[in-house]
Order: C-alpha cells, then structure tokens, then sequence
C-alpha cells in the first residue's frame, strides 16, 4: 500500500512540476509579441489561460499594466507541492 501512495503523490508531484515550466514559459512568451497561430503558444494559452483567468476573476492583480497572476500561480503551486510532500511523508511512514 505505500508504495501505491508514494506512485500517487510522485506522480502528482511530477505534473505539479510540468505545469509549473508551462506557467513559466507563457510568462516569459508574454513579454514578447508571439505569433498567436504558432502551436507552442497556443498549447501555453490553452494550458494556462483556464487557471490564470479564474484567477484573475478572483484576484484581479494587474498594477501597471504588469499581470502578477502567474507569480500567485507559481507560488500556490510550489505551497502544493510542499502539502503534497509532507502528507505523503505522513501517510507512508504514519507520521501523524
């Protein structure tokens, strides 16, 4: 049974990580003017905008024309990442 919970939480530490690059690359292609048609920018969009645009409903964090939702983005996932970490720690060796 633990290593069943350790292939879960790697596995969603792994996506975590993917999604966190992904949120990096459409922040640095931002700073650009991209080729809308160009499917590396459409994939960032299609993967970021969901999330990003609930966010921004939310938290609308735009000062000076600068978007820092991408920074909260990056900062909640590396605060999961750790969540995940510590309750996978927890579960597998009972460290409750």
């Amino acid at each position: 049974m633990d290593i069943l919970v350790s292939a879960v939480f790697q596995i969603l530490q792994a996506l975590l990580s993917i999604y966190f690059w992904i949120v990096i690359a459409r922040a640095l292609v931002s700073w650009v003017n991209p080729d809308p048609y160009n499917p590396i920018v459409r994939f960032l969009h299609s993967a970021t905008d969901p999330v990003l645009d609930r966010m921004r409903r939310i938290l609308p964090l735009q000062l000076g024309g600068m978007d820092f939702s991408p920074i909260v983005l990056l900062l909640l996932i590396g605060v999961l990442q750790q969540v995940l970490a510590k309750l996978q720690f927890n579960l597998t060796y009972g460290g409750f």
